[in-house]
């Protein structure tokens, strides 16, 4: 099996492009958080022979496939089994103390969506896990049969942005009265019996809700919300930081958090700004930048991707 023909990394070009500035230098540190199967880390270390990798991945499975991938570079590749918010202790544990530039590859991989038994897919019938490391925490399927109504209400509203939550998951608590839900294929057939047949004419009745099952097991955004400041504070000046964003949620949080650090802290009305309140980073791309035309052709993963990108350009105070 030949990775490079079932995972395209996504605006590839473009990460490359604005992290050269950070990386193309010996003994430059590249964080790729989320390895997955190593398409844009393979990239990186091909591009910058004197580049040290730090890969990051909370899926085995996305590691020990990375790590033959990437396996002719090996000596300059440092893989972590981490949830990325534990940039910091993975930098210790691959004995850095910094990166120079730092990729987010959100949202779940293609090895997930590909492996039909991992569940996130929709469109297979497969058990209902959705973990993305599979050697803890809770599955979809456990979240189903043990969350009141209101809790699978609120969930499916505020992470699957769904307008029928209210009667999905009452639908989904009648169902389990009679037999556990326990694979992808009862849950697709529960939640399109219970859509009206003009709300199906404007997508897939899953699609919000696995998403929303799929960040509740993952505990995806309040990672990200933690993991956004904590990469940046490794970044020394000059250091960057790209992210791709594959959903409305994730990118609201990414955006706010490179506002943030962009942003001056200097009180309303101080006639001049002093270096403290500076803004500790700039903003390398102006809003969201998509994908081109030509790429959502070639990669249809691309289509929803919407990448921002930051560079330190002053010290903590």
């Amino acid at each position: 099996m030949d990775l490079r023909d079932i995972h395209t990394p996504v605006l590839l070009d473009r990460c490359i492009e604005l992290l050269t500035p950070a990386l193309d230098r010996d003994g430059a540190v590249f964080v790729d958080a989320t390895l997955g199967m190593g398409g844009h880390s393979e990239a990186f270390l091909e591009r910058f022979p004197g580049l040290h990798l730090v890969g990051l991945d909370r899926d085995t499975d996305a590691l020990r496939i990375a790590g033959e991938r990437l396996s002719a570079h090996r000596d300059r590749v440092s893989l972590v089994h981490t949830v990325y918010d534990g940039i910091a202790d993975a930098l210790a544990e691959a004995g850095v103390d910094h990166a120079d530039g730092i990729l987010f590859d959100l949202g779940v991989s293609s090895l997930q969506l590909d492996e039909a038994e991992r569940g996130f897919a929709y469109a297979q019938d497969a058990p209902l896990d959705m973990r993305m490391d599979q050697s803890t925490g809770t599955t979809a399927a456990d979240i189903l049969a043990t969350y009141g109504e209101g809790d699978l209400r609120r969930i499916f509203e505020r992470y699957g942005e769904e307008k029928l939550a209210g009667r999905y998951a009452r639908a989904i608590i009648a169902a389990r009265a009679e037999t556990p839900i326990v694979r992808s294929g009862q849950l697709v057939h529960i939640l399109t019996a219970a859509t009206p047949h003009a709300a199906q004419r404007t997508g897939h009745p899953a699609k919000r809700v696995f998403q929303a099952l799929r960040i509740e097991v993952n505990s995806e955004l309040s990672v990200l919300d933690r993991a956004i400041p904590a990469a940046l504070a490794t970044l020394p000046v000059g250091g960057r930081i790209v992210v791709l964003a594959y959903q409305s949620l994730e990118d609201r949080l990414v955006k706010r958090a490179l506002a943030d650090a962009s942003a001056s802290t200097a009180p309303a009305g101080l006639p001049v700004e002093l270096d403290e309140h500076a803004p500790r980073f700039r903003l390398l791309v102006k809003g969201a930048e998509l994908a081109s035309d030509e790429e959502r052709a070639r990669n249809p993963r691309a289509t929803p991707v919407r990448l921002r990108a930051a560079e330190r350009v002053r010290e903590a105070a």
